[in-house]
């Protein structure tokens, strides 16, 4: 089992979320008031180079403590109990069904001997966890049962970034599992809150997009593909002649030249909606569903100008862009206009933040 504490159980202290991408480290502190509403306590982000974090693996451990570094100072935060995550490919997860009348001591041995069947690798090399979810529909004498793992090595490897810093891990969870936790926000706004709608949930991130497809906490459906926001910064590097920082830096600024949208934005956003179109009709030719009820977006190349649109036009639904700290109040320290637009970036680290007060 995991020694730093579960995936699933929250801690009371004073907590931060973490989420270390390939192109940013994201923190979120969250609190509630007296009738449980949230509050944003802190919201910062700090840039790291492309080469720092490739594929979810750490590879310039020095350079990304030394951001982490700033990040902390940065955000003013004092808290020092933290929640990470661990990137959906570096995971294994699976739903079992397991009788429900076992004891906790017997649910850790029967789930240790299922994830011998699905764990390609040493079970004394994992971390273990699991969580039960509740009584299985088919036969409710039985629970249905999450069950993650991981390499201890991938663990370990944010464990000692974050003691490096003077910060205390408490909760590793999974990415996905994370943004699926602050979307629920989202979801609880609609229609009967979503009962028994398809939902599709869309990252956009730097170098990658994924697709989640859930019903009712079911995850129908979870994929990743290796494209992003990374790509539009290399094409307009190209078009323009720059290096790769320079055009991250205009594109960010907006200070591009007068054909850019044209040139450069256009097509890079509409190549990106039809494979966000091409992922989505893998899904439907590959299981017995054929629509989606909802849409949502979020990451920090979600975004993109006229990304949403053209998502939208190819799906012939709204697409809704996520802001994870939709109807929360603002504590004096956040500045909420740098949020304007960054909001959507920020979902994994809201969702390992809410761990504090959800278990």
């Amino acid at each position: 089992m995991i020694s730093m504490g579960s995936l699933f159980k929250r801690k009371p202290d004073p907590l931060i979320g973490l989420d270390i991408s390939s192109s940013a480290i994201k923190l979120v502190e969250l609190n509630q008031d007296g009738q449980g509403a949230w509050i944003l306590e802190r919201c910062a982000s700090e840039a790291l180079d492309s080469d720092w974090v490739v594929d979810g693996n750490i590879e310039k451990f020095d350079e990304v403590a030394d951001a982490l570094k700033r990040l902390l100072r940065k955000s003013g935060t004092r808290a020092k109990h933290v929640a990470l995550a661990l990137s959906h490919s570096s995971v294994i997860t699976k739903k079992i069904i397991l009788p429900g009348a076992l004891s906790e001591q017997e649910l850790e041995v029967q789930v240790e001997s299922e994830a011998s069947q699905y764990i390609p690798f040493p079970l004394d090399e994992v971390s273990l966890d699991f969580c039960v979810i509740g009584p299985n529909l088919k036969n409710p004498s039985d629970v249905d049962v999450i069950l993650a793992a991981t390499r201890k090595e991938k663990v370990e490897e944010v464990n000692n970034l974050a003691v490096l810093v003077g910060l205390k891990p408490v909760v590793v969870d999974v990415e996905s599992y994370a943004s699926r936790l602050a979307a629920g926000r989202w979801i609880a706004q609609l229609p009967n809150a979503g009962e028994g709608d398809l939902i599709a949930l869309i990252k956009v991130g730097a170098r990658n997009f994924s697709l989640q497809i859930v019903r009712n906490d079911e995850v129908l459906h979870d994929s990743e593909q290796g494209l992003g926001g990374a790509q539009l910064t290399q094409l307009i590097a190209r078009q323009y002649g720059i290096s790769l920082e320079e055009a991250e830096l205009k594109k960010k600024s907006g200070e591009l030249p007068a054909d850019y949208a044209e040139a450069v934005l256009h097509p890079f956003v509409s190549g990106m909606a039809q494979d966000i179109m091409r992922a989505l009709q893998f899904f439907f030719t590959s299981t017995p569903y054929h629509s989606v009820q909802h849409i949502a977006m979020f990451g920090g190349s979600a975004g993109v100008q006229g990304l949403v649109q053209a998502v939208q036009e190819q799906i012939k639904l709204p697409v809704h862009l996520l802001n994870p700290f939709e109807k929360m109040s603002f504590a004096a320290t956040v500045h909420q206009s740098k949020l304007k637009n960054d909001a959507p970036m920020y979902l994994t680290a809201c969702g390992l933040a809410m761990r504090r007060f959800l278990s």
